[in-house]
């Protein structure tokens, strides 16, 4: 009996032990908690999200574990509004990060897109940048819910979208483009993207350049050859159904060459 029960005790003790040293993840929404470097979860992975949308986040995709570049991040973001400079993002900078405004990119700009567009409000194409037909058609939403109108998409704005909508995106639609490669490393290149990404930095990035109105910029794809990447760039000569995919050697690049490829929106 005295064996059996301190076996049990072990048991006890082990998961304890376990639940400890574990790493910390969750699935909470983001804003139930405060989330600081070390942490995991599908919150972080949406303030991630929300970091990207303001080109503060200079990783080519959300990993969900909040380490020193999220932290960084979030630094940045906090001396852009004027907040305190910790790098944990609290109930203020949560609340912050969500106000969609002109100028944002990316995913969370495509949900109020899609929002706007069943409200009646939004009849241009989702292309995943606030842009003045973005803003023009808050305002309209706005003036119509009796909200304060100022083209900001703030929570009393996002909360009314959420009531009378559901957030939308564009996965599932597949198409044929036309695709060449480019890299960072050329004459009158910056390196950076247009979603803030600087692909000096992180060369093992898998990006393409899009045609907005055809692939939203923020989405997640999967293009035939090369792999999941992010809609993160645009370009001059990117336009309709076409696509620059980021290789870093120059030489493989040029290698890609120029051929058709079937690309899949996933998120």
């Amino acid at each position: 009996m005295l064996k059996r029960m301190r076996n049990m005790f072990l048991v006890f003790v082990v998961g304890v032990l376990m639940m400890i040293i574990a790493p910390t993840f969750t699935e909470a929404a983001m804003g139930d908690r405060t989330l600081a470097n070390g942490l995991s979860g599908s919150d972080v992975s949406e303030l991630q999200d929300y970091l990207m949308t303001k080109g503060v986040f200079p990783y080519h995709t959300s990993t969900g574990y909040y380490g020193d570049i999220t932290e960084e991040a979030v630094r940045d973001f906090q001396r852009k509004r004027n907040l305190k400079v910790d790098g944990i993002a609290g109930p203020q900078t949560n609340h912050a990060v969500q106000v969609l405004r002109y100028g944002n990119i990316g995913k969370q700009v495509i949900h109020i897109q899609y929002q706007l567009k069943e409200t009646g409000h939004y009849n241009s194409s989702i292309d995943g940048i606030y842009g003045s037909g973005t803003v023009s058609a808050v305002k309209s939403f706005q003036k119509q819910q009796g909200l304060a109108v100022d083209g900001i998409a703030g929570p009393n704005t996002r909360s009314a979208l959420d009531s009378l909508s559901k957030r939308g995106s564009a996965a599932g639609k597949t198409l044929t483009v036309e695709s060449t490669a480019y890299t960072a490393d050329c004459d009158g290149c910056s390196g950076v993207t247009k979603m803030g990404l600087d692909l000096t930095k992180y060369p093992d990035a898998k990006v393409i350049a899009v045609d907005p109105s055809v692939i939203p910029l923020g989405s997640i794809v999967k293009v035939e050859g090369y792999g999941v990447a992010i809609a993160a760039d645009i370009g001059g000569g990117i336009n309709g159904n076409s696509i620059d995919v980021f290789i870093p050697n120059r030489n493989d690049a040029l290698q890609w060459g120029r051929k058709n490829v079937r690309v899949e929106i996933i998120e």
